[in-house]
């Protein structure tokens, strides 16, 4: 950082560093866009199997169980190590030593789920799902908290839309492969005869894929980014950056409570996380059993509508930042919101009047293209918005309130939509309404946020708000 800054100069975003620090959450959904599209099917084909099951409806409030007790888990650890990682002191930093020891181990499990399904050991997945995602909540919380430590606040919805282009073209990683490598024939459900797997690779290489990214971005993290050096250059920045928070009456004392305004605040809009989330997961763990038992199409083309959905969510990411500035945050949201109600309501509507007939609907790529961008509305300002109400100090507990409000909702939805399945009517077609009356209750709740408020915050902008290169 410059050292002739004054308090007169404009708050500039060093997007270099923004951009590097992103890799780690490329990992992170890099290594969860490949979970979401394989351990449900996994899980679903070795339950039928097991139990006998004539239809994977029949088993899916079991797959709805497991999926959620590794979020349950979650809801403890990311917690846990946010909080821990707030209170570490190191060399290296307080978030780089969960950061590199929860992706070191991870990558060396992940590749195992895959073989413990291809000879059908349901034990051994079970307990390779549940070690995975035990160590990527040991990075998940501290790797998410490292973007506000070293970001002013006014500038954490732009670093956050970087965050977010960075996590989405590693989810496009492997939803591209998905298109080559198609969980549906290895499944026998094309060509092959019913039961009869493929050849391992097509559901290997993904996850082998996944790890090896995911140790090479965050080598290049760790030798990129001296976490302790790079706070103490822009120490000046955030201490400004704390003076013009959007949110009312936050104190910089540590030990300080909430105002009783802040406090009803923060809650609704972690209820309003938990509902969008309730249909974000719902969607993204039902999703390829949708197309695979509903549908009855190929797992190939939904790898396309998900990159539909990602390239607009990138395009919401990059644009975010513009509209903040001139609404604030709270009303980014609600916009965001409501597009993502009104995609859901054309689906529901398109997919009762439109029957399936073996193929992948051409309106769901338009539906998932609306819905991506009105989330990445969300996503970018959510985060920021939770982390606007602590102090400094506490960046790694509030990112764990944060992450837990999500993780409990990725752990509800999957046994409700899972003991839903089991209700008379109600199959994988009555997943857009589930999805639509989640996101609803959420963009119902945030006009009731108070005290969050557009400030008129001097920001350098376009190049003016690269930061030195050589500062990282």
């Amino acid at each position: 950082m410059d050292k002739s800054l004054t308090q007169s100069n404009p708050l500039k975003l060093n997007q270099k560093r923004t951009y590097i620090i992103g890799l780690a959450f490329f990992g992170i959904l890099l290594m969860w866009q490949v979970y979401d599209s394989y351990v449900s099917s996994f899980l679903s084909e070795l339950f039928k199997k097991t139990f006998n099951a004539s239809t994977a409806e029949d088993v899916q409030y079991l797959v709805g169980i497991m999926m959620a007790l590794d979020n349950i888990a979650a809801i403890v650890l990311m917690p846990l190590f946010g909080r821990l990682s707030d209170k570490t002191n190191t060399k290296i930093g307080k978030r780089m030593p969960f950061i590199l020891i929860g992706t070191f181990v991870c990558a060396i499990i992940f590749p195992f789920i895959p073989v413990a399904f291809h000879h059908s050991n349901l034990v051994a997945l079970i307990v390779l799902v549940a070690m995975t995602v035990l160590f990527a909540m040991m990075y998940r919380s501290p790797a998410v908290a490292l973007m506000p430590d070293l970001t002013p606040k006014p500038l954490r919805s732009k670093a956050n839309g970087i965050i977010n282009i960075c996590g989405y073209i590693g989810g496009a990683v492997p939803t591209i492969l998905g298109m080559f490598l198609v969980l549906s024939e290895y499944l026998g459900k094309t060509d092959k005869k019913p039961g009869q797997l493929g050849n391992i690779w097509v559901i290997e290489i993904p996850f082998l894929i996944a790890s090896v990214l995911m140790v090479v971005t965050v080598l290049i993290l760790f030798f990129s980014i001296k976490e302790n050096k790079v706070k103490e250059e822009i120490k000046d920045d955030l201490e400004r950056g704390e003076k013009l928070s959007e949110v009312d009456n936050v104190s910089q004392d540590a030990n300080a409570k909430l105002t009783k305004q802040n406090k009803i605040s923060l809650f609704i809009i972690l209820i309003a996380e938990f509902f969008w989330f309730m249909a974000d997961n719902g969607i993204s763990t039902f999703m390829t059993n949708y197309t695979l038992y509903h549908l009855k199409a190929s797992t190939g083309s939904n790898s396309i509508n998900t990159i539909i959905g990602g390239l607009c969510s990138v395009v919401g990411f990059a644009i975010a930042g513009l509209i903040v500035s001139r609404t604030g945050r709270k009303r980014t949201v609600i916009m965001g919101l409501g597009l993502t109600v009104g995609s859901y309501v054309l689906w529901t509507v398109l997919s009762s009047i439109i029957p399936p007939d073996g193929s992948y609907p051409i309106y769901i790529y338009a539906i998932f293209a609306l819905k991506g961008f009105g989330m990445a509305l969300v996503h970018v300002n959510s985060f920021p918005m939770v982390v606007e109400f602590c102090p400094g100090s506490k960046i790694g507990q509030f990112t764990g309130y944060y992450y837990t409000s999500s993780m409990l909702a990725q752990s509800v939805t999957p046994i409700a939509l899972g003991a839903l399945m089991l209700a008379p009517n109600f199959g994988f077609a009555q997943l857009p309404i589930y999805a639509l009356c989640c996101v609803a209750i959420s963009f119902v709740a945030f006009f009731f946020v108070k005290g969050v408020t557009l400030k008129k915050t001097e920001v350098k902008t376009g190049l003016n708000a690269i930061g030195d290169d050589d500062d990282m």
